[in-house]
């Protein structure tokens, strides 16, 4: 069976991040146009619209701040300019941080996290939603985390502002199903990715000897998992959260 997104546009936040740029040649490589949001990166931005070209697929790199409206919203005009409708919202984008315990982690990461991952919700989906809605299709998916279910220890900053994230999606599905529009997430674990690979440090047995498959995920597992819900193969999954993790959690 092969999943065909032809004449589909997508667009990831963080595309340029380690699960991100995975997630664009997956959906392109099966047929979708490729809106590709970064920060800071521009030189994997470039790099990657320049591999989804090659692929014969339309690709466009915009650079945003998912955290303001303003920005989110020249991003979908100038991905509906270039691109056209678009039909897929991945939202993978998180603003990264170093991890302490709730006592001593500051005020900023927190509110730092819930912009990124809660907001960055709010502002796509009141971006890209109502053409959806309008046209009567449309996949709206979001990256969550295993840790939102694990709480470790410090994690507190991420795990609270994905949990709200999971709660915005849940009410989000409820409020656009009879639209036709599905909106769920992912939920990956700790994932080996291209940094893994150049720095050698794919296996890691403190951490897989407690997953019932007794090993990390890849990357490419994670889009996968992306791919299927951008689909038409998920047209009656909403309100899903699936975790990746190899059964570290389970649902």
């Amino acid at each position: 069976m092969t999943i065909n997104l032809t004449r589909k546009v997508a667009v990831i936040t963080g595309a340029t991040g380690q699960l991100g740029r995975v997630m664009a040649r997956t959906l392109a490589a099966s047929g979708a146009d490729i809106a590709l949001h970064y920060n800071k990166n521009k030189v994997m931005a470039d790099g990657l619209t320049a591999e989804i070209r090659n692929l014969g697929r339309r690709a466009v790199a915009i650079q945003a701040d998912i955290t303001d409206e303003a920005s989110v919203n020249n991003m979908r005009d100038e991905i509906l300019h270039s691109l056209g409708h678009i039909d897929i919202v991945v939202n993978n984008a998180v603003i990264q941080y170093s991890w302490t315990t709730i006592l001593e982690q500051s005020l900023a990461d927190f509110h730092s996290q819930f912009e990124s991952c809660t907001m960055q919700s709010v502002l796509t989906g009141k971006a890209f939603l109502p053409a959806m809605i309008q046209k009567g299709e449309g996949r709206f998916i979001g990256i969550n985390t295993e840790c939102s279910a694990l709480c470790n220890e410090s994690s507190g900053a991420y795990a609270a502002a994905k949990r709200g994230m999971d709660g915005l999606y849940r009410v989000l599905a409820k409020e656009v199903g009879s639209s036709g529009v599905t909106v769920n997430q992912v939920s990956p674990g700790w994932t080996i990715s291209d940094i893994d690979r150049i720095n050698e440090t794919e296996i890691a047995p403190a951490y897989s000897d407690k997953i019932p498959l007794a090993r990390r995920g890849t990357d490419q597992e994670i889009a996968n998992v992306v791919l299927f819900l951008a689909s038409n193969l998920s047209s009656y999954v909403t309100g899903v959260n699936i975790p990746v993790c190899g059964g570290a959690v389970m649902v």
